[in-house]
């Protein structure tokens, strides 16, 4: 499996498909395999590079604080070793804020945005309280007993009521995550600042998307993104929670297929 090293640890991503390149970065305590219906159904026309955060998936534990500027950090030296300059830069929940930290820092290689789920805010208080607090739990017994509360924040309602066979599966996955590299992750989580007040400073074609049912970050920090992006596009994806990629897949291909043809093919 390709790999990059990078801040002692070992980076996995998959690197699939031909054309204009696309990034993908999956939310917290996820992997690539969120994003397995787009890959399917975008790597015929374009070259996703889907990566794995470190202490997520197939990446190496992280053993060492670390920011979301960070791994933004990361990826653009991912794409220097692969020799890639310009791509259109996805993220959901994490995977979001780490793309607009790269927009900011490398306005020049980005030709778009994709950002589902997530918020350009700072965490505020009461979250910041409930997340540690998780955070205790899960150092001292797992993360098996705070499955009550994170299925809820994952997945919608409905897909809770009718996909049981999807909700069960990413238990398992969220359950195998390596704890220390969740609680460091959840530091850089809470110690973000606010981007909002430079969003109108990325002027490339964004496409904003967030499930109707989202209770981890709820549509309103999706339309403040919008509202701040000079060139966005919000959409909401009916009957879907927080993991719209997998929850609504067909709905999140449709739009991103859409947008990746207005940047790619003008004329189309």
């Amino acid at each position: 499996m390709p790999s990059i090293e990078r801040a002692g640890c070992r980076i996995h991503f998959e690197d699939v498909g031909d054309g204009p390149v696309l990034v993908l970065g999956h939310s917290f305590l996820c992997s690539g395999e969120m994003w397995a219906p787009q890959v399917a159904a975008l790597s015929p026309r374009y070259r996703l590079i889907n990566i794995d955060w470190p202490g997520h998936g197939h990446s190496g534990p992280v053993t060492r604080p670390f920011s979301l500027e960070d791994l933004a950090d990361h990826v653009i030296a991912l794409l220097d070793e692969l020799g890639i300059e310009r791509v259109v830069w996805a993220g959901l929940s994490i995977g979001g804020m780490v793309a607009l930290r790269g927009a900011l820092a490398r306005p020049d290689r980005v030709d778009g945005l994709v950002l589902l789920d997530t918020t350009a805010g700072a965490e505020t208080l009461v979250p910041k309280i409930k997340f540690r607090l998780m955070g205790v739990m899960a150092r001292l017994f797992g993360v098996g007993p705070l499955m009550p509360s994170i299925l809820p924040l994952m997945f919608g309602p409905t897909t809770r009521a009718v996909r049981g066979d999807l909700v069960a599966a990413w238990r398992s996955r969220f359950a195998a995550t390596d704890i220390p590299s969740m609680l460091l992750t959840l530091d850089a989580l809470m110690a973000r600042r606010s981007l909002l007040p430079r969003l109108a400073t990325l002027d490339m074609p964004a496409l904003v998307m967030v499930g109707e049912e989202d209770a981890a970050l709820p549509p309103e920090n999706a339309r403040a993104i919008a509202a701040g992006l000079p060139r966005a596009t919000l959409e909401t994806v009916p009957r879907a929670g927080h993991l719209t990629t997998l929850e609504q897949p067909d709905v999140v291909n449709g739009a991103m297929s859409a947008f990746l043809a207005k940047i790619y093919s003008p004329t189309a």
